[in-house]
């Protein structure tokens, strides 16, 4: 795979719609389904940027969550639109950070935020260097 130069999209928003096995019997959306929803944003975010996840992968290229925080603000139902959106807020030489809004679509309304803090690693597990295309593009380099 050829990975980009740099990453270019920071931030970027997928549509959510709560499946009735991903809900309790009032119809409210577990606590535990927000961490999957936050690795799809993840996921789509990199897929954004050029490469998937199993191209990282092939590559001997790994991220590990190390921290993981949500606050739920309000609940979410089963079969209601929501938009979620992730952000790549920093990049360090071993991790790299991410935020989290997820808003009912109807109304706008923030039903969840959180943020992770996720460390890379290769193949064995030991802690290696953010490869530097997932570095921001800077604004040198924007053209």
């Amino acid at each position: 795979m050829d990975f980009p130069r740099r990453m270019t999209i920071q931030t970027h928003a997928i549509t959510v719609v709560p499946r009735y096995a991903e809900t309790d019997k009032a119809g409210v959306v577990h606590h535990s389904v927000y961490p999957v929803w936050f690795e799809m944003g993840r996921t789509e975010l990199l897929r954004a940027n050029g490469p998937a996840y199993a191209d990282l992968e092939q590559a001997g290229i790994f991220f590990v969550v190390a921290e993981l925080r949500i606050r739920y603000r309000r609940p979410a139902f089963y079969d209601e639109k929501l938009q979620l959106e992730t952000c790549c807020s920093n990049v360090t030489a071993a991790k790299v950070e991410h935020i989290y809004k997820l808003t009912r679509d109807s109304d706008g309304l923030i039903l969840a935020e959180g943020s992770s803090v996720l460390a890379c690693v290769n193949a064995g597990g030991k802690v290696r260097r953010v490869p530097e295309f997932m570095y921001p593009q800077s604004d040198g380099e924007k053209g």
